[in-house]
Formats: structure tokens, C-alpha cells, sequence
């Protein structure tokens, strides 16, 4: 009897072993990248977890080694390895009460910028995350999900860094997810960046060419960086100083900067490496610097986004004004009348 009344509970409580997954890329998948077709599918999994088990090449596509950037087409048998998957009731502690007032908090600060039954263009407010992971409860993407619940599919279509605002782009059909993927493979769309820099940056006629090479690495703790290497993948952007402004001894300057290629932490390290950090970059930044003028957030913002609507064909070109931010920054620098350009100069 001892043994029957011991092993009952221990049966009850131990979950099944996990074992290794096949999974058929069906239409519906195919066009994700491979990291966040998993970050979907393994729910409750620590997102650095799953980018641990791509790298290590525990996960395959078609039995061969992929990179997290990997897109699925149809057909595709994505490998997975066992690992825990959040129970039904773990999963429904996302629908709490205090889970949706909080959704809805993030939603009332995240104004819709344009809409129909294809897109859905938001305007991010620094420091909310694009999809949770890593310690992050909610980001957009699941904001969207909690307060949007009549949206039978919504994925985001790229990603802007947390600290980072402005326009995103998220799309309602798997069709519109897949044509927006292949413009921006195909160099198709249009993003630009309005950033406030340190220092006084010296620009003739025209604009900068901003040609760096980038290597992505991990530290330690498993947190992303980017570099500057001969080695690393090639990285492209265009800089256009507006104006500087000075104010003592320290100068700011705002400049546009539009994205040729899309690297991870592009525009930063390319500002990093012209000796021109970005105010208030706890990456890539003069912690110094930020300290005396008081910076309160990454002056990085995605101001417009231009492509082709996926379903009519229509040019499209979405801005976001300057962030209330930005303008009250500047304002504390006197503008050099010889350096303003102030035709150019966005809302300020």
C-alpha cells in the first residue's frame, strides 16, 4: 500500500519528458524568420534560450544548421529540441486583470498612425519593447494581442530597438507579412531616423556615406553588441546634418540618418564609430557626456517609413512627428546662426 500511496502524487505532479519536435512549415508560416517563428511557437521559453539552441545548431531546417535570420518557406521541417513548454495555465496568467490594465496602459501611448484591413502603423514610445523576452512581460506585439483580441493575426513586419520611438510597422494578413518581408530584402523601402548626436558634426554639401562593416556578438550575460570589424557583414547608412547647437562648452547636433541595410544597432555604432555618439545610448554612448547635458532617453527616432502598400500597390509614406523630447533638448542649445539650416529643421 505504501508504495501505491507514494507514487500516485509523485505521477500527478511530474510533468511528461520533453521531447524533440518536427514541425511543418505550412502556408500560414512560411515568409517568418526562423527566430521568430520559434519565439511564437515556444511560448514560455526565455527568448535567450531559444536564440541558445539556433546558435548551438540544436535547432535544424531541412537537418542542416540555420541562423536565426533563416526564412521559412513552405515545407521547410524545422527541428526543435526538447524544451519546456508554458501549460495552458501559465500561458492564461497573460489574460489577468492586472496584465490587460497594464496592456491597455501601453496601448493608450502608442498611437495608431495609420490603419486598414492589411497594416496596422503604429508610433512606439521609447523604452517599450517590440515583443517580450528576457525578463520583458509585455512588448507590442503582445500588447496588440491583449488589447486587440478581434485580430486573428498580427506580426510585426520589422523591429526598432526599445529605447528607440517612432514609426513600427505590424501586419494583420500573412500576405502583407510576406510582400513587406521581400521589399525590405530587396532594398524596396524607405526608413528614416531623426537622432540627436554629440559633438559638432562636420558635413559639406550633400550627404554622409556611412560605410562600417558590423560584427554581432554576445557578452557574457548574453546580451547583444555590435561592432566595427573588417570581417563582419557590410552596413550602409546615409547621414544628413540639419543643424548644431551649442551651449558652453558641449554641442549637439541633429542630423537625419536613413538606413541602406538594416543591421542590428546600425545607426548607433555608425554614429559610435564617427566619434558621434547618440545622446543618451547606455551602449554605445559617453556616459559623461550624457550625465552633464541630462539625457533623458535615446534621441533616436524612426520619423518616416516609405513602401509600397502589399495589396493596392500605392506608394505609402507614414512619418511620426518629433518627440516632445527631442524639442525640449534642443532648446536648451543655442543655435549658431552660420550653421542652421533651418529650412530643413523638422518641427522644432
Amino acid at each position: 500500500m505504501k508504495p501505491e500511496l507514494i507514487s500516485k502524487p509523485l505521477q500527478a505532479k511530474t510533468p511528461a519528458p520533453a521531447a524533440v519536435h518536427l514541425q511543418t512549415i505550412g502556408p500560414e508560416e512560411a515568409g517568418q524568420r526562423l527566430d521568430n517563428y520559434l519565439l511564437r511557437w515556444a511560448k514560455g521559453v526565455p527568448k535567450s534560450h531559444v536564440y541558445r539552441i539556433i546558435r548551438s545548431g540544436e535547432v535544424r531546417v531541412n537537418k542542416k544548421r540555420a541562423e536565426p535570420t533563416t526564412r521559412l518557406i513552405e515545407g521547410d521541417v524545422v527541428r526543435v529540441p526538447p524544451v519546456r513548454i508554458a501549460e495552458p495555465a501559465q500561458m492564461a496568467a497573460v489574460n489577468t486583470a492586472q496584465t490587460k490594465s497594464r496592456a491597455q496602459g501601453y496601448s493608450d501611448k502608442m498611437p495608431i498612425l495609420y490603419e486598414d484591413e492589411a497594416l496596422l502603423i503604429v508610433n512606439k514610445p521609447a523604452g517599450l519593447a517590440v515583443h517580450g523576452g528576457s525578463g520583458i512581460a509585455l512588448g507590442v506585439i503582445e500588447t496588440l494581442r491583449i488589447t486587440r483580441p478581434e485580430l486573428k493575426f498580427i506580426e510585426l513586419v520589422h523591429r526598432l530597438d526599445r529605447d528607440t520611438s517612432g514609426v513600427l510597422l505590424l501586419a494583420k494578413k500573412r500576405s502583407a507579412l510576406v510582400e513587406l518581408h521581400r521589399q525590405i530584402r530587396e532594398g524596396q523601402t524607405d526608413k528614416r531616423y531623426f537622432l540627436l548626436a554629440h559633438g559638432e558634426i562636420a558635413q559639406g554639401a550633400g550627404v554622409m556615406q556611412l560605410k562600417f562593416a558590423l560584427h554581432k556578438y554576445l557578452l557574457p550575460n548574453g546580451e547583444r553588441r555590435v561592432r566595427v570589424d573588417p570581417d563582419g557583414l557590410p552596413s550602409h547608412t546615409a547621414l544628413r546634418v540639419i543643424k548644431t547647437m551649442k551651449r558652453g562648452g558641449a554641442a549637439i547636433t541633429l542630423a537625419e540618418a536613413q538606413l541602406k541595410t538594416g543591421r542590428t544597432h546600425q545607426i548607433r555604432v555608425h554614429l559610435q564609430k564617427l566619434g558621434h555618439a547618440i545622446l543618451g545610448d547606455d551602449k554605445y554612448g559617453f556616459e559623461d557626456q550624457d550625465k552633464i547635458i541630462k539625457s533623458k532617453r535615446l534621441y533616436l527616432h524612426a520619423h518616416l517609413a516609405g513602401f509600397t502598400h502589399p495589396r493596392t500597390g500605392e506608394k505609402m509614406r507614414i512619418e511620426s512627428p518629433l518627440p516632445a523630447e527631442f524639442a525640449a533638448m534642443m532648446k536648451n542649445f543655442e543655435v549658431p546662426a552660420e550653421k542652421s539650416r533651418a529650412t530643413d529643421t523638422p518641427n522644432d
